[in-house]
């Protein structure tokens, strides 16, 4: 299946309540479950990976396939090795081919007993979940911060807690931050000097807790506004000050021409009339932005070097290889150096007649290039565009309400 998108025939005058955050929603669930006596969670991201999460914690099963579902498959993990019985996890195709390797051996060095049932080094695996002794490890900072926020999680729950040494440049700081602010909030302290992080034997005590809006998913909301004429958009439940990394996008769209207004409520993106030569971004703290701002800035013709994307080539998709072959489609030619950085300085090519978006299994390939809508008078077809349940399910369903035709084919 597919969807032909066509922009609105008038300016975009949208209010969207944006879905939860799924790092907040499953990071909570995780601490929830640790500590002895959990609490009301409000507003869960409605998302598959959160869905997925909730399915094995609910769960009397020992056997889980969590699908597609990445940050599940290395929170569930790190909670099962520590959880007494014997638990096998497994998911898609392109699960079983995500490495998670690293994560393993940390574990199983702190004294876990986990192992591979087909490919060594990837899921699926079978976990003998067990006390956790704990101790000092060391690990690379330039891993998936997935990895270490899974450890963190664990960590007061290990007899001897945990101190993680990281190794040399460390990725996505504020995802590994949002987890230590929220282990906080839960009244587990985390000390973080330099390149060691250090927990003590500590216990977790839940408070009711309300997840906040989802600062990726508002990322293409303002791809929309940049692209629309004289938009406004409000967008519900986002917080000026948020834990999340992403909420950095919000200033980089000024570069381009949004403004974001914050009210009681959320946000309103309208134009602000500037527009930026070239936009030199580092993405390592933000990498899920990446395609946002690859298609923002090459549809309104700004030209970009994007550095710090050493992360996407093992996400739901090789993201790089996804934009480079779905731009060149529509007529653009971006490159890509060392498997970390994307540019384009304007180059074209001819593009194809009649071109279908692949969305490759990624629900940020398909919500990324959905603006384009607005651009192309005779739309954009887009292939499987069902993948945006794993972080957006009403996407398609805020579009239409925002006046974008979608049909089905």
């Amino acid at each position: 299946m597919s969807y032909l998108i066509k922009g609105p025939q008038s300016p975009v005058r949208a209010s969207i309540f944006l879905p939860a955050s799924k790092s907040i929603s499953n990071r909570i669930l995780i601490m929830n479950a640790l500590g002895d006596d959990p609490r009301e969670i409000k507003n869960l991201a409605d998302s598959d990976d959160v869905k997925a999460m909730m399915g094995v914690l609910h769960s009397n099963d020992c056997h889980f396939n969590i699908g597609a579902a990445g940050t599940t498959m290395r929170f569930l993990t790190a909670f099962l090795s520590k959880i007494v019985g014997e638990w096998t996890i497994t998911g898609s195709e392109r699960m079983k081919n995500r490495p998670i390797r690293l994560l393993v051996e940390a574990l199983n060095g702190l004294g876990a007993r986990i192992e591979y049932m087909e490919k060594e080094g990837y899921p699926p695996l079978r976990i003998f979940g067990s006390a956790l002794q704990g101790g000092e490890i060391s690990l690379s900072g330039g891993v998936s911060s997935q990895y270490i926020s899974a450890l963190l999680m664990i960590a007061p729950t290990m007899e001897k807690g945990l101190k993680l040494h990281l190794e040399g440049e460390i990725i996505s700081r504020p995802y590994i931050h949002l987890t230590i602010q929220l282990m906080k909030a839960f009244g587990v302290e985390v000390e973080w000097k330099g390149q060691d992080l250090y927990v003590a034997p500590q216990t977790y005590k839940p408070i009711p807790f309300t997840v906040e809006s989802d600062w990726s998913g508002a990322s293409y909301w303002y791809t929309i506004a940049l692209f629309a004429d004289h938009p406004e958009i409000e967008l519900s439940g986002l917080f000026e000050h948020s834990l999340q990394g992403d909420a950095a996008g919000a200033k980089l769209f000024e570069q381009l021409g949004i403004h974001t207004t914050f009210t009681g409520k959320g946000a309103i993106l309208r134009k602000n009339g500037i527009k930026c030569d070239r936009l030199v971004y580092d993405f390592i703290n933000e990498p899920d932005l990446a395609q946002t701002f690859v298609v923002a800035c090459v549809f309104s013709g700004t030209p970009f070097h994007f550095s710090g994307l050493q992360t996407l080539k093992i996400k739901e998709s090789d993201r790089i290889e996804a934009l480079k072959a779905e731009l060149r489609k529509l007529g653009y030619v971006i490159t890509d150096k060392e498997d970390t950085i994307l540019e384009w300085n304007g180059e074209r090519c001819d593009p194809e007649p009649h071109p279908v978006i692949q969305t490759y299994e990624d629900h940020r390939m398909a919500m990324a290039f959905a603006p384009i809508a607005l651009v192309k008078p005779e739309g954009i077809e887009m292939a499987d565009p069902q993948v945006v349940t794993k972080s957006y399910p009403g996407f398609w369903k805020d579009l239409a309400s925002a006046g974008f035709l979608i049909e089905e084919k």
